[in-house]
């Protein structure tokens, strides 16, 4: 007998059909993959303003008087450090070193001597990394909430999302420096967040709202967004714009088996906080240190690298591994992130793609991020 697997949707589902969205599962979701083409979404963010669909991400609510406790222990960036009003970057790392998922903490108040945090984590981990940190909440005073089904969420994002989102509310939203956030009403709707964040590099605002709001919100967008040519955004140009900022994309580039310092997130680790959770990255960053490293390359030739093609040296030997790849609609070129041996990361290392059939192509290894 088969099993039927059921495909979960947002409360923007069938506007994304009558707009004429190629829909796709993703996550478990069925989401707008594109609607004009990826290429054309693509520029509009970087040039315009876009909006895109992200409510299959998850939110969980960790409040209680050691919730900043439970925070520093699962998380690897320093949450001692946020201010009420500011999110930040950061990972669930396991005790091995890996990554269970990269996420965002969100201080978003404290009372008397309860402090209020918002986790906000990868649609294909809801279940995962609520199970994880679950474990380790039960010995801290704590109350955790899973609010992903109730909560909605739109990335407006580009160089124009602030004009179109500052007729929405009376927010002033030029205060809200990146990574910080606010509460306010848009389009009528109250208690708002409003975060200076994006996983694009194109600037803009993350709004996080009750689900049953979502479509008032997205219409609201539309028609305000009307005399700047505002337009929907699918999932494909959202890949292809946070992999020309080098941004890692878990299940492509990082995982349970990668580390952060291999990845090039030592920044948000922070592995001399006491009662740190994986003492197996404390060895890596202080006496092992790491033998492979994230990498960006490009190519000259046209062909587009893909995820789990090897990477080789001069010789033909193998040296890591491709994770993402594209062309890049801003560069028009094609480029990729993998893992390499340590040697080969440097700047100016030629590498060599392997597309199979016994075809080679040349690579470079550059700076991140691709697009500046």
């Amino acid at each position: 007998m088969t099993e039927t697997i059921s495909i979960k949707t947002t409360p923007l589902t069938d506007i994304h059909s009558a707009l004429g969205a190629k829909m796709a599962s993703f996550a478990g979701y069925n989401m707008p993959i594109s609607y004009a083409g990826i290429k054309e979404e693509h520029t509009c963010v970087r040039t315009n303003v876009g909006v895109f669909d992200v409510s299959h991400m998850g939110e969980f609510i960790v409040k209680g008087k050691e919730a900043l406790d439970l925070i520093q222990k699962v998380t690897s960036n320093d949450a001692s450090k946020l201010v009420i009003g500011q999110a930040q970057y950061s990972c669930l790392p396991n005790t091995e070193g890996g990554i269970v998922d990269d996420l965002l903490v969100y201080y978003l108040g404290e009372n008397a001597d309860e402090k209020t945090f918002m986790l906000v984590v990868n649609a294909s981990n809801i279940q995962k990394d609520w199970d994880w940190i679950a474990q380790f909440a039960k010995d801290y005073a704590v109350e955790m909430t899973n609010i992903s089904d109730q909560t909605g969420l739109l990335a407006v994002q580009g160089p124009n999302a602030l004009k179109v989102l500052q007729t929405l509310t009376d927010a002033d939203l030029s205060t809200i420096p990146y990574y910080h956030f606010t509460n306010g009403t848009v389009a009528t709707i109250e208690n708002v967040i409003i975060s200076a964040t994006g996983y694009t590099g194109a600037g803009g605002f993350e709004l996080y709202c009750p689900e049953n709001k979502l479509p008032q919100l997205w219409d609201a967008l539309f028609e305000a967004g009307k005399p700047f040519g505002i337009v929907p955004i699918g999932l494909g140009a959202r890949d292809t714009l946070r992999l020309e900022m080098g941004y890692c994309l878990y299940g492509n580039d990082i995982d349970d088996t990668t580390s952060p310092l291999e990845a090039g997130l030592g920044w948000i680790t922070k592995t001399k906080k006491s009662d740190f959770n994986s003492s197996a990255l404390f060895r890596q960053q202080i006496t092992e240190g790491v033998k492979r490293k994230l990498v960006g390359f490009e190519l000259t030739d046209r062909r587009v690298p893909r995820h789990g093609y090897t990477i080789e040296d001069a010789e033909g030997q193998p040296i890591g591994v491709v994770t993402s790849g594209t062309s890049s609609p801003s560069l028009d070129k094609p480029i990729g992130l993998g893992y390499v041996k340590k040697g080969f990361a440097t700047e100016g290392s030629s590498v060599f793609i392997a597309f199979g059939g016994g075809k080679k192509l040349a690579a470079k290894v550059v700076k991140l991020p691709f697009y500046k």
